[in-house]
Parts: C-alpha cells; structure tokens; sequence
C-alpha cells in the first residue's frame, strides 16, 4: 500500500483538519464541540502478548484490591489473558470524572468526610496530570483503569483512597465511564459529519447548472443536476447524525450506585450523582444497569450505517474518477501513484473509505455476537466491548475527516460530463410525460416512447432527432412543441415535483442546507 495513501487517511483525529478551521459551519446543533478531543483519547490497538506483559510490570506483583479470599495469585498466563488495562485506560478521564462525582455524593451522605472528599478530588486531579502528562505508570498486575487509578491513589493520599470504592462496584464504574466515553464520541462524530455536509454543500455551490447523467441499476436513467445528486448525500448523513442523537438520548442515563447487580443498603442518592455527570437520571433497574449494552449495540449500528454511506459516496468518486466515466477529477493533494505504472492517478482515500467501511460494520458483528445468549448480569465477556467501540470511533473519525477533504480537492470535468449526456436517451421518461399531459394513458405513453427509441437505435440517433414526421408515424398526438420536452436541459426543466431534480426544487434544498449550516454564500 503507498505510504502517501495511509498518510492521508491516517492523519490527525482532531474534530477538523487545522488547514480548514475557517470553514467549520457553525450550527452544529446539538454536539457538544467543548473540550471533544481530550475527552476521546483514541487508543492504539495492542496486541497482548507475553513479552509487552513482562516490559510493563517493572514492579512485582502486589496483593489484588479484591484478593482478600485468595491465598494464591493468578497464573502469569491468566494475569496476560484477562488484563485489560492495554485498551480502557482510554476510559481515564470519564473514570476520574465518575469518582469525583461519587466522592462528593458519599461526602454529601455522610459516608465519606469533607476531609475524605477533598483529599480524593485532589489526588484523582493529580493521578489526571500525571496520566496526561505521561508520568502515569500502567501496571498490567493492577488489571484495569479502574484499578489502576485507585491503586495509585492508594499510594498517593492513604487511608481515604480506600473509601472511595463505598457503594461501587467495577460493574457499575465501567459502564458509567464507557456511556461517557460513547456520549462524548457521539458529539465529536456529529461535529465531523456535519463538517462533511458543509464540504458537500459547498461543493454543490460550485457547480451550479451543471447536468449528469443519473443511473438506475448503473444504466443511464434520467438527467439529473449535479447538486441534486451531492445533496443527496447530504440528506444520508443527516440521518446518520440524527440516529446518534437518538442513541445519545437512549443512552444518557446513569449506572453509578447499582454496584454489582443488586444496589446496595448503605444510604447513597444516585440523583446526585447522576445530576453532577449530566445524565438525565438515573437506570431504574440495578440489574438492567450492570448488563445493559444495547447503547453500545445501537451506537456501532448508528456507526455502521454511517460508514455504509461513506463507503456509497466512495465509490461514487471512484467511479467517476476512472477513465471510463472521466466525470471527476482528484487534486494532487488527494490522490497517490502507482510503484511500476508512472502513468496512475488513483483516488486512494476513497478506496479506503470503501475498504474500511468494513472495519466499522465488523465492529458492530462483534458486539452482536458478544451479547448474545449472555445471561444476567454481569459477564466477563463485556470486557470486549471496548476494543471494537475504540475501533468504530477511530475509524469513522477518520472515514468522515478525509472524504471531507477529498470533496474540497476534486474537480468535475465539466466539458467531459456534456459530451457523455447524449446517450442513453435520457430524456425517454419526459418524453412520456408529455403524452400523458396530451391525455394518453401513462402504461400507453410508456409503449409509444419504447417505440421511438427503438426507432432512434435503428438510426443511431437521438429522440431530440427525430423529426415530427417520423415521430406521427408512431402516434399522430405527437406535435412540433414535443421538441420542449426533448434534450437534457429541457428534461430536467420540466422537474417540478416536491424533492425533485428540477433546478427550482434543488435551489430550495439548496437553500435549507445554507440556512441549516450557516454557510457564507460568499465565502
């Protein structure tokens, strides 16, 4: 694979390329845009193994927070196999938010001092700094992030770290961690999906006017305008965008206080800590709370959707980069050569769009294979449910971010799209359109039509040829102002339906989408 294609798929994940910051639209409605890229910390997919266990554990290994029944250690094997701090340690800040937010609750209880309370919140923003700072170390013997964190707050402050695990269990900490983690990664996706239909739409803008030829089947059907079929993409990712929105809603209520499975006896208000973390309350069932992922099921499908489009528009632009149809042309900027064919251009950043579509419904697969038949509650299976959610994130980032800039850095061939117009008798519906506007029955209107082109085949002509002679010859209603519903042009001006393709009906969804993006017309 050439190195400048990965290059450009590859590049930063930051909610949008620095180079195009001015052109951000600026209702992105309701995403949260604040603080988005420290909150999803993408992971590096790791493979665990052996000898990166050994390099990572420089200390040896000290008693488990939960060995107390244990007078044995795990197997070096078993400590590898089920660790999985190498990946959710991407959970850290959420983690940390969580158990300031139950530090205060246990505070406000009477569970925990003011004294306990602030010698937590003080340690957890330490642990913070450190973990960004890269001073942190992760220790594969402590399990987990959650274990990890509150270990070394352990060795930090003492005796009060000790009580901030009061009426939490790890089952009810990592789902609140990772519905954070999802909610934050729903908004910086919404964020990338709307800057895609601001390229999109800006796309549009340039190219006013222009007709291409639309497919059925990938058979020539009808003339369409070129705006008309960009804003058709534009439509796909506004339901893309409102699906997350819907599993955002779905997903934004709060597990913490369910501990393992059964809630605990001890006097806890889960109101609270639902309320300091932004969720609109509370689960009500502790059991459902612990083995609930179906937000997790629902986010990779609203991820796997989105992908599909991507991968659609894609293939589109391959399609219509290649020398058959000629329709676009690729800057430079985002295309790649060929290591033997000097002659290559190839539009590689779509092709990987295509290809890790892929990835990204793979994901989703995993997750569904994952939870079914799992009994309640908890099962150690749920610990792989991070990895392909860290994986679909990282991917659709990416997938949205470079077909963004695919659209600023492609060229249509104005000259070359006319020159293919001719063919196929495009303009074959309109024509039976205007028999039926001279009163015959569409299904016959439908046969006449299929008449004359057979008829433009034999000559090797267009319908627009014909003359209207040989058009009566066919059927007397036939007049000289047919010749106002043949051509290309003249077919797409008759457009007039709701929706359609007509250019005073594309105008209009034109103009909802400049109104709806806030986009400069004279930028």
């Amino acid at each position: 694979m050439n190195m400048e294609s990965l290059a450009v798929f590859n590049s930063s994940l930051s909610l949008y390329s620095p180079s195009h910051d001015h052109l951000i639209p600026k209702n992105l409605g309701p995403f949260r845009t604040t603080s988005l890229q420290s909150h999803i910390p993408m992971p590096k997919m790791e493979v665990r193994c052996a000898a990166q266990a050994q390099s990572t554990e420089t200390k040896s290994k000290e008693a488990k927070l939960w060995g107390g029944r244990f007078e044995e250690s795990v197997t070096d094997a078993v400590e590898r196999f089920t660790e999985s701090i190498s990946f959710d340690k991407a959970l850290y800040k959420h983690d940390i938010m969580g158990s300031k937010a139950h530090a205060s609750m246990l505070a406000k209880q009477g569970l925990i001092t003011v004294n306990d309370r602030d010698s937590i919140h003080k340690g957890l923003s330490e642990i913070e700094r450190l973990i960004e700072s890269g001073e942190f170390e992760w220790r594969t013997d402590r399990e987990d992030v959650h274990m990890n964190i509150e270990a070394a707050l352990t060795d930090l402050i003492g005796e009060p770290a000790k009580k901030l695990h009061t009426a939490r269990s790890r089952n009810d900490q990592v789902l609140t961690d990772f519905r954070l983690w999802i909610r934050d990664a729903i908004d910086a996706i919404g964020v990338k999906i709307k800057y895609l239909q601001f390229s999109l739409v800006k796309l549009a803008m340039e190219n006013e006017g222009v007709i291409v030829p639309g497919y059925t089947h990938l058979q020539r059907a009808q003339p369409v305008l070129l705006q008309h079929l960009l804003l058709a993409f534009v439509e796909q990712l506004e339901r893309d965008a409102g699906r997350l929105l819907d599993c955002r809603v779905r997903l934004n209520f709060c597990p913490l206080g369910a501990c393992a499975l059964a809630g605990t006896g001890l006097p806890i208000d889960r109101f609270m800590t639902s309320d300091a973390l932004d969720f609109t309350a509370p689960m009500r069932n502790s059991i459902d709370a612990v083995s609930d992922r179906d937000f997790v099921m629902e986010f990779l499908s609203a991820n796997a959707i989105t992908a599909i489009h991507l991968s659609r528009l894609g293939e589109e632009w391959v399609l219509w980069a290649s020398e058959e149809f000629g329709f676009v042309t690729p800057s430079d900027k985002v295309s790649t050569g060929s290591s033997i064919m000097p002659q290559k251009k190839n539009p590689d950043p779509m092709e990987l769009v295509r290809g890790k579509s892929a990835r990204v419904v793979g994901d989703l697969v995993t997750l569904l294979t994952l939870c079914k038949g799992l009994p309640l509650a908890y099962n150690r299976d749920l610990q792989e449910d991070k990895e392909p959610v860290f994986d679909s994130v990282k991917t659709i980032l990416g997938m949205l971010e470079v077909s963004a800039e695919f659209a600023q850095n492609i060229t249509f061939n104005r000259e070359r799209i006319q020159k293919s117009l001719p063919a196929g008798h495009l303009d074959a519906t309109t024509l039976a359109d205007y028999l039926v506007k001279k009163g015959i029955p569409f299904r016959t209107s439908h046969d006449i039509v299929g008449r004359a082109v057979a008829l433009c085949v034999s000559k090797s002509c267009q319908l627009q040829d014909l003359s209207v002679d040989e058009l009566k010859s066919i059927d007397p209603v036939f007049d000289k102002d047919v010749y106002e519903f043949l051509g290309v042009e003249n077919s797409v001006k008759k457009f007039s339906s709701y929706g359609s393709t007509g250019s005073a009906c594309v105008a209009s969804q034109l103009d909802h989408w400049v109104t709806k993006l806030e986009i400069n017309k004279g930028v």
